[in-house]
């Protein structure tokens, strides 16, 4: 599965998380530690705020190991609200519009994980994307759909609500066939950030986040092998990191809903 970093704090270079570490995310594309696939090299993706209201991006389906801009540009860019995502497909194509993150209005998005048999539930799960938010599905990704699913179910007004009520949807989609939907994700409108781990059928897959005052990185596995600083979310809950607040780790959907480890 996918490897990804979600930041949130003090204005800093992309690098300091990105790149930098000893397992830094560049790493964890040729050799991830807590990931079902160990090497992530189906493209990878920037998304981060700046002067604009909307996200910057920079998606490359090459692997990031071997993009020579990666690097230079996670040195230069700064910000104060950032993703960084390395992708390993689960069968949908190789193509920019298929990398992470995602992006619409002041809204962006990166997902690791599944939704279920694709090729069996994407029409049920496409027609939760209002008619309005179609004409933006320019990939072939769950990853997309979903996120659009969740625009169109009220992010604006209500990020949590919004994305429990997709959850639950889905939850019953592949309910029904007893397949997989594994959802560890990041959604963010450039002031806050939201993070989830969730799963039905399955183990959800890792999740961790180490926080500092109103600094949070939210990251797939540890960036180094200080065990201390990580804390592991646990399956079901979610990282909400709002400006001005301290960082919350909350419940996010019952036991009920959420596979047994």
């Amino acid at each position: 599965m996918c490897r990804w970093i979600a930041y949130r704090g003090d204005t800093i270079a992309l690098e300091h998380y990105v790149t930098s570490p000893s397992h830094s995310l560049i790493a964890q594309s040729i050799r991830a530690l807590e990931s079902t696939a160990s090497t992530n090299g189906d493209g990878f993706g920037l998304g981060w705020y700046g002067e604009h209201p909307e996200p910057g991006l920079y998606r490359e389906v090459r692997p990031a190991w071997s993009d020579e801009n990666l690097r230079y540009l996670c040195r230069h860019i700064h910000s104060h609200l950032f993703f960084a995502h390395v992708r390993a497909s689960t069968g949908t194509p190789v193509t920019r519009p298929n990398c992470h993150p995602f992006a619409s209005g002041r809204w962006m998005f990166m997902h690791n994980g599944v939704i279920g048999d694709w090729s069996r539930v994407r029409r049920r799960v496409e027609a939760l994307i209002p008619d309005e938010l179609y004409g933006s599905r320019v990939g072939t990704t769950d990853s997309e759909a979903v996120f659009l699913a969740l625009m169109g179910a009220g992010l604006d007004r209500d990020p949590v609500a919004a994305t429990a009520s997709i959850m639950t949807t889905l939850t019953d989609i592949v309910g029904e066939k007893n397949e997989v939907l594994r959802f560890t994700a990041a959604l963010t409108d450039g002031r806050n950030l939201y993070a989830f781990r969730y799963s039905a059928n399955e183990k959800a897959n890792t999740l961790y986040y180490s926080a500092s005052g109103h600094d949070v990185v939210i990251v797939s596995e540890p960036l180094d092998t200080d065990r201390e600083r990580w804390k592991a979310v646990p399956p079901g809950h979610m990282v909400v990191a709002r400006h001005g607040y301290p960082v919350e780790v909350a419940p996010f959907l019952s036991e009920r809903q959420v596979a047994a480890e």
